[in-house]
């Protein structure tokens, strides 16, 4: 393993190894790494400051899906300029579907006064956040509150999310993989961003930079389906690179 690899470098194989182990060790990852344990130890801090990890003594072990009130403090500036990016997205007519990310519920805070949109949503927080919206009609999907990450699931979510055809979904994801897509802490939370995708006229996917190759346990949404991919960064950034053949970026 070389050992000039940059920060996010590192945090991506800390972050591969806490998927694949549920744990990760300063002295393994450092001899790996060929860095010094302080180093380690930053990255790990780092790490736990995005909610990727959770410090233990003598390294890390891997997070499990967090709470919406949790999730919504984590990067919560590079969220605020993903949301102002996309605010330009939003039709003032038409439907449209929100998922129940902290960082769509970021975009639901700073829409402007619609002229007629309805906006579907699987998120409680979101919708709340829709209801005094001048010229919007906010829809709840219905279906089993996932107290683990403050979202509807289940039949009834997937089942009232089929029935309506969005013509842009905006979603984001626990993580995306240039190989796979967008992926979520539950299988429960992918199945709704598929049904929510499958009819949308177009998907645009918004994550921060920290989700970028980063793993998760249930793949959500495939890149054939995502029109736009939406970050914090400057579209020209080296840390877009592999995603720059699978759509456009923003």
């Amino acid at each position: 393993m070389p050992s000039n690899l940059d920060a996010e470098s590192r945090m991506r194989w800390l972050g591969t190894r806490l998927s694949s182990d549920g744990e990760v060790r300063i002295v393994e990852a450092a001899d790996t790494l060929g860095v010094s344990e302080m180093t380690i130890r930053r990255d790990l801090t780092e790490m736990e400051e995005r909610g990727s990890a959770r410090r233990v003594r003598g390294g890390a072990r891997a997070v499990g899906p967090q709470p919406f009130a949790e999730r919504h403090g984590v990067a919560a500036r590079a969220k605020s300029r993903i949301a102002a990016k996309l605010a330009g997205l939003v039709p003032d007519h038409g439907v449209v579907g929100f998922d129940a990310s902290s960082t769509i519920m970021r975009l639901a805070s700073k829409l402007a006064p619609a002229r007629d949109l309805t906006i579907l949503t699987n998120g409680p927080d979101t919708f709340d956040a829709l209801r005094d919206t001048v010229g919007t009609v906010p829809e709840l999907t219905g279906g089993r509150l996932d107290v683990r990450t403050g979202s509807l699931v289940g039949p009834i979510a997937c089942r009232s999310a089929s029935q309506l055809l969005v013509d842009v979904f905006f979603a984001s994801a626990a993580a995306i993989d240039p190989a796979s897509g967008s992926l979520e802490a539950t299988l429960e939370e992918a199945e709704v961003k598929r049904c929510i995708a499958a009819n949308a006229g177009r998907v645009v996917l918004a994550v921060d930079a920290s989700k970028l190759g980063n793993r998760a346990a249930a793949v959500g949404i495939e890149w054939e389906r995502v029109q736009l991919l939406v970050t914090e960064l400057d579209p020209a950034d080296a840390r877009l690179d592999p995603y720059r053949e699978l759509t456009a970026l923003l």
